[in-house]
């Protein structure tokens, strides 16, 4: 069998982060394939509406949940409780690093100074440990 290339299907249940818009940032599902340039998404527990949304708007995360075509709202809140997609996404590198790119974002000019003198400091250390 030959190997593909691509690893993440567009298919109804898949999680995708939402990267345009009002919703930017946040997690939502495919509910219904409308086109080959639009899916139907819905994230009622990350406060995402239920929307008609372009592929290129949206990324394919590696998470799935498991639901029928054109579920309704409180369906999927369930679905998406019961499989813990939510928390399964917060423990992943991605979410982690998305997060720390955040934090990154909002520090001030001292936080950051006091965040370069930590480096140093850890960086001596770590130097006179090898010696």
């Amino acid at each position: 069998m030959a190997q593909t290339t691509f690893k993440r299907q567009v298919e109804v249940g898949r999680v995708v982060l939402v990267n345009h818009g009002p919703s930017a940032g946040k997690l939502a599902v495919i509910v219904e394939i409308i086109d080959h340039n639009r899916a139907l998404i819905d994230g009622p527990t990350t406060g995402v509406p239920r929307q008609a949304f372009a592929y290129r708007r949206m990324v394919l995360t590696p998470l799935v949940v498991n639901i029928p075509r054109g579920v309704g709202k409180t369906a999927l809140s369930k679905a998406l409780k019961k499989d813990e997609t939510v928390a399964k996404w917060e423990k992943s590198a991605w979410a982690k690093k998305l997060e720390q790119r955040k934090v990154r974002a909002s520090l001030t000019d001292f936080d950051r100074f006091k965040l370069r003198k930590l480096q140093n400091k850890r960086r001596f250390v770590l130097s006179a440990a090898k010696k």
